[in-house]
């Protein structure tokens, strides 16, 4: 590597760091914070597992970030098959009964 190429390395390290100390974060700032794929995110987002910001104005999913660290140190199950649990069970409680 040249030097450019660690300059340019060392500056998007720089830019991921600084990027964590947002407040607020939206579904991309999280994927990295977290780790997450964007399709978990929006599955527990959708169940309701996963703190979400509450502005009804606002389409885009938001995130306090105070709120997800401690939803993250609360060890929340996310699992794939948790999810689809979760996900059935809503499904069957928001079917309409047949008459």
């Amino acid at each position: 590597m040249n030097e450019h190429e660690n300059v340019v390395d060392l500056l998007q390290d720089i830019k991921s760091l600084l990027s964590h100390t947002k407040k607020v974060f939206n579904i991309d700032d999280l994927v990295k914070y977290t780790g997450l794929s964007k399709s978990k995110i929006y599955k527990l987002s959708q169940l309701k597992l996963i703190p979400t910001g509450n502005n009804k104005h606002i389409r885009q999913l938001f995130f306090n970030k105070e709120e997800i660290d401690s939803w993250l140190i609360g060890e929340p199950n996310l699992s794939d098959e948790f999810l689809e649990q979760q996900f059935n069970e809503q499904l069957l409680q928001n079917r309409k009964p047949r008459l």
